[in-house]
């Protein structure tokens, strides 16, 4: 069966965008060593899960993008989730509006690498609140914001981790792959 990877760029104190919803910060301690764990990551996935905020951003940038990160983006098959959208205009594209579980449960049983969830905050805590994601990939920049979009919402239940691995990168950046606690 497959698993569910949410990957997060995220705050020394949880926030994965400022009040405003901003990710410039990211940028900064993003080094070659952190990029390569990131671009690993893009390219290990079988499906890349979002939702409609991230969506709306990535496919306004990707398609005419020559970064690195274009080539997963664009060549790897991209599920959306969202009550609002109506079409997908980026290529390899699905919108679905069904139910969030089931339709996560239907995806981890199809043949395949792994489904690889990407932001926005909200679309993480609701994957987080319903128990879906297998191993959560936290890119933790060297930078505190005091306060924006928290990874974690303060109602949510607490949820026991198990670490199973840390990489530190030059530019300050550190990799940290946790686990539901069994």
């Amino acid at each position: 069966m497959r698993k569910l990877i949410l990957k997060m760029s995220v705050s020394v104190d949880g926030f994965v965008g400022g009040p405003n919803g901003e990710t410039d910060w990211i940028a900064d301690s993003l080094d070659a060593g952190a990029s390569d764990w990131l671009l690993d990551t893009l390219w290990d996935a079988g499906v890349h899960l979002m939702g409609s905020h991230t969506y709306r951003a990535m496919a306004a940038h990707w398609p005419g993008s020559t970064e690195a990160f274009a080539a997963p983006m664009n060549a790897i098959p991209k599920f959306v989730f969202s009550r609002s959208l109506r079409e997908a205009g980026w290529d390899d594209s699905l919108i679905v509006d069904g139910d969030l579980a089931g339709e996560i449960a239907r995806l981890k049983q199809l043949p395949g690498r792994d489904l690889l969830a990407h932001g926005g905050a909200g679309f993480a805590r609701s994957l987080a609140q319903l128990g879906l994601i297998d191993e959560y990939r936290l890119l933790v920049h060297p930078v505190t914001l005091g306060a924006g979009l928290p990874l974690f919402s303060a109602l949510d239940a607490p949820r026991k981790l198990r670490l199973v691995g840390v990489t530190p990168f030059a530019g300050g950046a550190l990799a940290q792959v946790y686990r539901p606690a069994a």
